[in-house]
């Protein structure tokens, strides 16, 4: 078994490769949570979805989020009767929101919940939530400290932002089931996934690093030069205190990883570093990425 971690985009086109060369039930996903919220009452959890949705075949790859072929009717009505969501999220999308949100509220565990909703859909890879307990990234600017999801996706990243922060009542701890499928596993994979917002927030989970310090981890950086592939992880990475480049990803994993990947037009020198097309703008290229990657760790 290999276990990812994911967040965001980058690892999630990884996957895509990589359940054509492996068994589900071989593929385990240790996904961020610190980008969650709570929305009309009902819960996101966006970078599971992406996941989850991956998996049973409905996820829209045109965009990387949200089901395919969704329809809006109720975020349209909603915005008519004078309810403004920043994140216009789908009608099946929404149900699945609906659902968790129940879930939660009837005191189920958020594992639990997605074990739940996985199972509904037919996915048998093992869909995990760094944690049970609730964190969040939030970026700070001029106007004070706001949500990542509001930054992102309301106003497009066009806010100068100052620093990151992230929000919890207690220290956020990983899941038994997450150690558990990192000890389980025959090497961790940390995926192209933005470093600050997707990837740190999961290694800060207590009992992560101690459990990646026993497998072999194989990183992919998500930066050619001093930019991402996509999103806003170079502003990020400078308010984060890193350098925006595969330098500044490896400076944050350089004490777990065993192999570091970056692209083969990157322009940034890492010593022992190993070079790949990492650019996934296709089925084929994410194919391509997933095999050599499991040429790393097999040696076959």
């Amino acid at each position: 078994m290999i276990t990812f971690l994911s967040g965001g985009t980058g690892t999630p086109k990884l996957l895509r490769g990589m359940q054509e060369l492996l068994d589900e039930r071989e593929i385990a996903v240790i996904v961020n949570t610190a980008e969650d919220m709570w929305l009309s009452g009902n819960h996101l959890s966006p970078d599971i979805d992406t996941v989850m949705y991956l998996f049973a075949d409905i996820l829209d790859t045109s965009r990387w989020w949200g089901i395919r072929d969704d329809t809006y009717i109720t975020h349209d009505l909603l915005a008519r009767l004078g309810i403004e969501e920043f994140i216009a999220v789908g009608d099946r999308d929404r149900a699945v929101h609906v659902a968790r949100g129940e879930m939660l509220r009837r005191g189920m565990r958020l594992t639990e919940a997605t074990a739940a909703l996985c199972a509904n859909f037919d996915v048998f890879s093992t869909v995990l939530p760094m944690t049970d307990s609730e964190v969040t990234t939030y970026v700070t600017t001029r106007r004070g400290d706001m949500h990542f999801q509001e930054y992102w996706v309301k106003h497009r990243g066009d806010v100068e932002i100052e620093g990151v922060v992230r929000r919890h009542k207690k220290p956020p701890v990983a899941t038994g089931e997450a150690i558990r499928a990192i000890d389980a596993s025959d090497a961790v994979v940390i995926g192209p996934s933005n470093p600050v917002t997707s990837i740190s927030p999961i290694l800060e989970c207590a009992g992560i690093r101690e459990a990646l310090k026993r497998k072999p981890v194989v990183a992919v950086s998500p930066f050619i030069g001093d930019a991402p592939v996509s999103g806003p992880a170079a502003a990020l990475m400078r308010a984060f205190g890193k350098e925006s480049s595969s330098a500044g990803t490896y400076s944050i994993y350089r004490d777990l990883v065993d192999i570091f990947i970056q692209d083969i037009r990157d322009t940034a020198t890492i010593d022992g570093a190993l070079r790949l097309d990492t650019l996934m703008t296709n089925r084929g290229k994410s194919l391509d990425l997933a095999k050599n990657i499991l040429t790393l760790i097999y040696g076959c």
